[in-house]
């Protein structure tokens, strides 16, 4: 499946410590879940939350959802056993953390690779860091695994010195430099957190906020939040109609030889057939997926 069309409006971070949660996670709505081993783990209970996720995984039961491991950077003590693992679990990608250069991304994978992880074993990269923000582009063309990136706002904020505000102007720079360096490498991207689980509205608007970015979706904190996330970074269905109403008709005008047409007054071309295209393809995805 193209990249940028596969559904992860809704993906849900779950400590990798919590077995109820892990446990949890094989019935929750969400498009992907990932099994944190790094922030929501404290030191001493890493090698224990390793093995859990490691059995969660052996177990399945996960069914459609794309199940991603966040390890720990290869600096701390954890990082190295954390990759390993995840090589050879049932799992569809590896986060890494606070990637700030080209090397570090190489250096995972050479471990993956090592490991025996399968090809079809991808990388995702938390931008988080100030040099990680500045070396965006790198990061994004690293690796041929990589297919996402993940915006760590919250440790972005605190190394910014920088006040995360309801709009999050402070962040915007950062934000949009990272969805340039994802769309140039044909990458999918994600969007930070909400932190304050009891403003429903404030959470709502920064879905909003992020899907006209160009995120994909958003990165969660509570399962309660999958269903607005879900919704918000669905096409709408006047969106859809609207797509498959220009692609036919520009069909039908490429037919009789023209690359242009007029549909209810508006001028369609081939790059409004291209995101009438990927919008089609996503919605059938999770339509697919619904129906399972």
């Amino acid at each position: 499946m193209n990249t940028n069309a596969r559904p992860r409006r809704s993906v849900l971070y779950m400590p990798g410590s919590n077995a109820r949660a892990l446990e949890k996670g094989r019935s929750l709505p969400a498009d992907a879940l990932i099994m944190d081993l790094e922030d929501a783990v404290a030191p001493a209970a890493k090698g224990e939350a390793r093995g859990l996720v490691l059995e969660a995984l052996e177990a399945g039961g996960y069914g459609h959802r794309e199940i991603v491991i966040r390890v720990n950077g290869l600096d701390t003590p954890w990082g190295y056993d954390d990759l390993i693992m995840a090589a050879r679990a049932n799992a569809d990608a590896v986060l890494l953390p606070k990637v700030e250069s080209a090397d570090m991304v190489r250096r995972a994978e050479a471990i993956l690779r090592a490991a025996g992880a399968p090809d079809s074993l991808a990388i995702w990269c938390m931008m988080e860091t100030p040099r990680g923000i500045l070396h965006a582009e790198e990061i994004a063309d690293a690796s041929r695994r990589l297919e996402v990136l993940v915006m760590g706002t919250s440790d972005l904020a605190k190394d910014l010195h920088c006040a995360h505000t309801e709009m999050r102007l402070p962040m915007l720079h950062s934000l949009s430099t990272c969805i340039l360096a994802a769309r140039a490498a044909g990458l999918a991207i994600l969007d930070g957190v909400h932190l304050d689980l009891n403003d429903d509205e404030g959470f709502r608007e920064s879905c909003r906020a992020g899907q006209e970015m160009g995120f994909d979706g958003k990165t969660l904190i509570h399962p309660k939040t999958i269903g607005v996330a879900n919704e918000v970074f669905a096409p709408s269905e006047e969106d859809v109609a609207w797509g498959r109403k220009i692609i036919d008709a520009y069909k039908e005008a490429v037919a009789k030889g023209s690359a242009v047409v007029l549909v209810d007054g508006k001028l369609i071309e081939n790059l409004h057939v291209e995101g009438a295209e990927r919008i089609v393809k996503l919605v059938e995805a999770i339509e697919d997926r619904d129906s399972v």
